[in-house]
C-alpha cells in the first residue's frame, strides 16, 4: 500500500471543512430568512389589531405609523393635496380591509408570499398585500398592493396627488 500524499490529505479536509462551513451559513440563512417573515407578519398582526382595538379611529392613521419614510411621504402628500384642493385624491376605502365600511371582526389569515410580501386574506374574499423593509429591530410597511391589478398605494398616490 502506498503512502498518501500529504498534500491529497490536506486537500481532502480542506474540501470537507468548506462543504460544512457552506452547510452552516445556508442553515443560518434559512432561519433568517424564517425569522424575517416570522417578524414581518407579527407586525402587520401588530397592525391590524391596533386597528380593530381604534375602530379605524387612529390620528395619524395606523397604516401611516407603520410606514416606512418614503410611504408616509406618499401618504403626506394626499393629505396636503386635501388641504389645497378640498377634495380627495386617495383611494376613496380603507385600504387595510379594502372596505368602504370595515368589518373589524371578520377573520384573517396572515402568510408570506414567494416575493416576501406579508399577504392578509379577509374573509370577505380580498387579500391585500404589504411590501416591509425590516433592520433587526422593526419592519416598517414600505409600500402595500391594494388590488388584483397590482396597485402599489405609494405609487397611486404619488402620481394621483400632485
Amino acid at each position: 500500500m502506498k503512502p498518501i500524499p500529504l498534500f491529497i490529505v490536506l486537500l481532502v479536509l480542506g474540501l470537507t471543512t468548506r462543504v460544512a462551513i457552506a452547510d452552516n451559513v445556508a442553515t443560518k440563512q434559512a432561519v433568517s430568512v424564517a425569522d424575517s417573515q416570522t417578524q414581518k407578519i407579527a407586525t402587520i398582526k401588530k397592525m391590524y389589531q391596533q386597528d380593530i382595538d381604534n375602530e379605524g379611529q387612529d390620528y395619524p392613521v395606523v397604516l401611516q405609523q407603520y410606514a416606512s419614510k418614503d410611504l408616509q411621504a406618499a401618504m403626506q402628500r394626499e393629505q396636503d393635496y386635501f388641504k389645497r384642493e378640498q377634495t380627495s385624491c386617495n383611494i376613496g376605502y380603507d385600504v387595510l380591509w379594502d372596505s368602504q365600511d370595515p368589518d373589524y371582526e371578520q377573520e384573517k389569515q396572515f402568510s408570506v408570499t414567494e416575493q416576501g410580501l406579508v399577504q392578509v386574506s379577509l374573509a370577505q374574499g380580498s387579500i391585500v398585500n404589504y411590501e416591509l423593509a425590516c433592520d433587526d429591530k422593526e419592519c416598517l410597511v414600505h409600500d402595500m398592493i391594494v388590488d388584483k391589478n397590482g396597485t402599489s398605494l405609494k405609487k397611486y398616490l404619488n402620481e394621483a396627488c400632485q
